[in-house]
């Protein structure tokens, strides 16, 4: 079957679709434990970004998993699984010219690696929302770590799942300490002086 499926070049590229909303395509990869702060401030961005003229879409990890990713479950395989669909689904959003924003857990480093190299040169953004388990555990907006802690779920990442810390992200944000206005005028800077967005007066 494979050998049979011929891969179609578009007519109008993704620089043309990206040159038509005055900006240039990018995934913005949000990543870090639950209750640090990942959909709080993609959000956040998302809503500057489209104030500002912007044509941007958000890819919320709980949202995701009721779609797309409703039939994975959370051992490692299912969450592989689950950040290479994203991935994919984040670059075709990208191919249209938009800026993605990505907030998933994501807690392993190859994972992100995997969804890095879809990406050309500068278009993959790891922000890294840097709040201490702790710090997670006393915020707790879902009740998650409490359950974990008590054994109703399982494979919860940061209690008994490993989360990789990235190496190098493109942006670390202590939320324990950055208020979400301070997160945001960080990230808009960012796209900013990286031309992928153009200062507006």
């Amino acid at each position: 079957m494979a050998d049979d499926i011929v891969w179609h070049d578009h007519k109008v590229v993704r620089s043309q679709r990206a040159e038509n909303k005055n900006q240039k395509p990018c995934l913005l990869w949000f990543t870090g434990l639950s209750g640090s702060g990942k959909s709080t401030i993609a959000n956040a961005l998302d809503v500057a970004l489209h104030s500002r003229g912007y044509h941007t879409f958000l890819l919320d990890g709980d949202n995701v998993r009721h779609g797309l990713c409703s039939d994975l479950g959370f051992s490692d395989e299912d969450r592989v699984e689950n950040i290479r669909r994203i991935g994919e689904v984040s670059k075709l959003f990208a191919d249209a010219g938009l800026i993605v924003l990505s907030a998933f857990i994501s807690p392993f480093n190859s994972d992100r690696r995997l969804v890095r190299k879809l990406f050309p040169a500068g278009e993959f953004i790891e922000v890294f929302m840097d709040a201490s388990l702790e710090t997670c555990e006393s915020r707790d907006p879902k009740g998650l770590y409490q359950k974990a802690r008590s054994g109703e779920i399982k494979q919860f990442t940061g209690i008994d799942s490993p989360y990789e810390v990235p190496a190098h992200p493109e942006l670390r944000l202590d939320t324990s300490r950055m208020s979400v206005d301070d997160c945001v005028d960080a990230l808009v800077a960012y796209l900013l002086e990286r031309e992928m967005i153009a200062r507006k007066d």
